[in-house]
């Protein structure tokens, strides 16, 4: 998460809170294309853009949190409608929350994320990409589903166990 959030900073500084004017959908579709990418690579075996499926999981994780932030606060029609620092804040505090959501998870699920592949999580990522455009077209209008925000959360949380496998080599990374 120390990783993700310092690339979110580093592009807070270069483009400001420009991602303001983009509504939770566009944000949704963001994640597909990450997602999507990550599972072109994993099937094709070989990324021609010279960039493994890591910056991708970053990518993910970070369109989820500021997809959590578009939900409470509403998207703008002015990017600067933010500081920088509320914008660190409200990261920091969704960032948070879903450290909170995956402890209580971990615990009631025995952490089977660790033995799953990351190609698990990939599928399960596009799988909660398209539930939430679902909801979205219902225009949050559902009968026994969770919703928008906890879709972005576990989605954030399964790019994260990625991130983890990743960074430890507990699979190899398709380069």
């Amino acid at each position: 998460m120390e990783e993700c959030r310092a690339l979110f900073v580093k592009k807070l500084h270069d483009y400001g809170a420009a991602w303001r004017i983009l509504r939770p959908s566009s944000l949704t579709d963001q994640i597909y294309i990450k997602a999507n990418r990550i599972r072109s690579i994993e099937t094709k075996g070989v990324s021609l853009v010279g960039e493994g499926i890591r910056p991708e999981f970053i990518g993910i994780v970070n369109y989820a949190i500021i997809g959590l932030i578009q939900l409470e606060k509403g998207y703008s029609e002015k990017p600067d409608d933010m500081t920088k620092e509320e914008a660190i804040e409200a990261y920091d505090k969704h960032a948070q929350e879903a450290l909170q959501l995956m402890l209580r998870k971990n615990h009631d699920y025995d952490e089977a994320w660790r033995g799953m592949l990351i190609s698990s999580y990939t599928d399960l990522i596009l799988m909660k990409v398209f539930r939430t455009k679902q909801i979205e077209s219902l225009e949050g209008d559902t009968l026994v589903s969770e919703g928008i925000d906890a879709n972005y959360m576990d989605m954030l949380n399964y790019a994260v166990f990625g991130l983890i496998k990743l960074t430890f080599n507990e699979e190899e990374e398709v380069k």
